[in-house]
């Protein structure tokens, strides 16, 4: 299923033949498995050769060309540039540690709060899709919305806290579960990311964001319950299908971590996979919030 939304194709959806946005240049690369495939190879290694290929004249490698390359120095992260997972993890936790500074900064600040949230809310959601517009990851962008992220984050969780006290670190938990219940189930093969769960979880996706759209328009035009999407056993069911969207696109974030690593994605995609990690921690968090909201009403 073609996605024209640059965050979808980025998040493990499909653009065309492509696989998500890793395929830019060769789509049968992609098909043979490797989504960092180009028309020649892999698009990262810009014309280099495998050293253990047969040289260009056709001749086989000689055994003194074989001891020299077994006596060389083996060829590390630092001398490839290609993505780690320490990559990922690090970066990751930088993403996280200012969404956990902004939020600090949102849940202490007492004046003027939900203009605060409001305008922190906008310019990290400009960043965002700033980010996701561009094909290259670029770090002040992420490390931008995260901290305005933060913000909008800690000021939503103090108003959340004062009507029902406790409820965000009860979702603070609720979202580490999530995540480490999702890692365990893709570690073991529990869950595969196959194309058909992908065309399956994108039409889930975009029928649940299409019905909060209405409902919110049934809000702002005087409904003052919307479509019931919020309160009572309809709210809670839509509270647990969002959680199962955010533990959706966690799959999809580990399947790019775990197709960048095998196959020799550039390092900086390991900011890319920050992001993305980070906006379904924070979409789990936030599901978790209305469902406890929901359920203490």
């Amino acid at each position: 299923m073609r996605s024209s939304n640059p965050v979808f194709s980025r998040r493990g959806f499909t653009r065309g033949s492509e696989y998500a946005g890793f395929g830019a240049q060769g789509a049968q690369g992609a098909q043979q498995g490797n989504p960092f495939a180009g028309q020649g190879g892999t698009p990262y290694a810009q014309g280099a050769r495998n050293p253990y290929d047969r040289p260009a004249q056709g001749r086989p490698l000689t055994p003194d060309q074989m001891e020299r390359m077994y006596a060389g120095p083996a060829a590390g992260p630092a001398q490839t540039g290609r993505m780690t997972i320490d990559d990922v993890v690090m970066r990751t936790a930088m993403t996280l540690g200012l969404v956990a500074v902004g939020a600090v900064l949102g849940w202490t600040v007492i004046p003027d709060r939900f203009g605060l949230a409001l305008g922190s809310a906008l310019i990290a959601f400009v960043l965002a899709m700033v980010q996701s517009f561009k094909r290259a990851p670029v770090p002040a962008l992420i490390l931008g919305y995260a901290a305005f992220e933060g913000v909008f984050l800690g000021v939503l969780s103090h108003m959340y806290n004062d009507a029902w006290q406790g409820a965000p670190v009860q979702a603070v938990l609720g979202t580490m579960a999530v995540f480490a219940g999702m890692l365990v189930a893709y570690r073991t093969r529990l869950i595969r990311v196959t194309a058909r769960y992908q065309r399956i979880g994108l039409a889930i996706a975009v029928g649940f964001l299409l019905a909060m759209v209405v409902n919110l328009l049934f809000l702002a035009f005087g409904s003052s319950d919307g479509l019931g999407l919020t309160t009572g056993g309809l709210g809670i069911v839509f509270c647990l299908l969002g959680i199962g969207l955010g533990a959706f696109f966690l799959s999809l974030d580990f399947k790019r971590v775990e197709d960048g690593i095998r196959y020799g994605a550039p390092r900086q995609e390991s900011w890319l996979a920050a992001f993305g990690l980070t906006v379904s921690l924070v979409w789990i968090y936030l599901e978790l919030l209305r469902l406890i909201s929901v359920l203490r009403d």
